[in-house]
């Protein structure tokens, strides 16, 4: 099973930008579908964005300002986050899941990161 650690995470104000990153390890890396998920306190865990081969899916609420992208040679996934809003404050975890799966933006992930905190200011 493969093995997540993100970074990047940190304080920011609001129009900033972030980049986080998922290194993994202990599989092959080409084979998954990368999804980044994220949870505020006291809300449940949502899902912010997946990368399936180099076809790429967002939640309505980060369109057009994150972007995902993932580099297979370094074993890669990042989010590219811009135009930073307070609401986009929580821990933000990676996942994978084969990119066999076919099924919905939570669906089949199995392997999660720790979580790395964002914390956007107004």
């Amino acid at each position: 099973q493969v093995q997540l650690v993100e970074s990047g995470g940190g304080l920011v104000q609001a129009g900033g930008s972030l980049r986080l990153s998922c290194a993994a390890s202990g599989g092959t890396f080409s084979g998954y579908t990368m999804g980044w998920f994220r949870q505020a306190p006291g809300k449940e865990r949502e899902f912010v964005a997946r990368i399936w081969i180099s076809f790429a899916y967002y939640a309505d609420s980060v369109k057009g300002r994150f972007t995902i992208s993932r580099d297979n040679a370094k074993n890669t996934v990042y989010l590219q986050m811009n135009s930073l809003k307070p609401e986009d404050t929580a821990v933000y975890y990676c996942a994978a899941r084969p990119a066999t799966y076919y099924g919905g933006n939570f669906d089949g992930f199995h392997s999660w990161g720790q979580g790395t905190q964002v914390t956007v200011s107004s």
